[in-house]
């Protein structure tokens, strides 16, 4: 039976990138669709009572730099832990990566050169030029996916996904949500993985 998994992240997740390859593996491991879902955690943290992360205890945000190398360290990535360029507006990248999802193109090869730019390559996915660059290497037309990422159509299909996520439970970044579970965070992958493996059905919250 075909399987849809909709990924929900930001390309200012690091956690994001950390799995982004890994997930891609194991959809593919399992003939699963991935339906692209970037999202504005600006209105999930407010929904679920998360903070970003420059509001979180000292405590908290220290513990996040151990997490990262732990896991840089285990999938083999490079990430540079303090980027020149985070945190930094991630919505034009985010849009570009639905738009060429919504033309049929390479937006997952998109989002994980994306990704590498900010985490590994320290460059402003912000910036227009950067973005163009990505674009090209992927022969894409630059001008004409950021100017469709700047549309009506495709802001309100992130609006959108931020609604929809919320609605779905997702809490942060990166969320992979199978037959209306979440699976929250690149370390739950190994999860989704089992329950991918044996079909059963979703759990829910009491």
């Amino acid at each position: 039976m075909a399987v849809t998994i909709d990924y929900f992240y930001t390309h200012i997740s690091p956690w994001a990138y950390l799995g982004h390859q890994a997930f891609r593996d194991i959809a593919a491991r399992h003939g699963a669709t991935v339906r692209l879902r970037p999202v504005d955690l600006s209105g999930v943290f407010d929904a679920s009572g998360g903070l970003p992360l420059g509001k979180r205890h000292p405590t908290r945000q220290a513990y996040r730099f151990i997490e990262m190398q732990r896991w840089r360290e285990k999938r083999a990535l490079p990430l540079t832990l303090k980027p020149a360029f985070f945190p930094t507006p991630p919505g034009l990248c985010d849009c570009c990566a639905i738009a060429l999802a919504e033309q049929g193109g390479p937006a997952l090869d998109f989002t994980g050169l994306a990704f590498k730019a900010i985490w590994a390559d320290e460059k402003n996915i912000a910036e227009e030029a950067v973005l163009g660059d990505l674009l090209s290497d992927l022969e894409q037309d630059a001008g004409t996916v950021l100017a469709a990422a700047r549309s009506e159509d495709i802001t309100a299909i992130y609006k959108q996904n931020q609604t929809d996520a919320i609605e779905l439970g997702v809490i942060g970044s990166p969320c992979y949500v199978l037959n209306g579970e979440p699976f929250w965070g690149q370390d739950r992958l190994d999860l989704l993985d089992d329950a991918l493996t044996s079909g059963r059905g979703p759990y829910k919250p009491l």
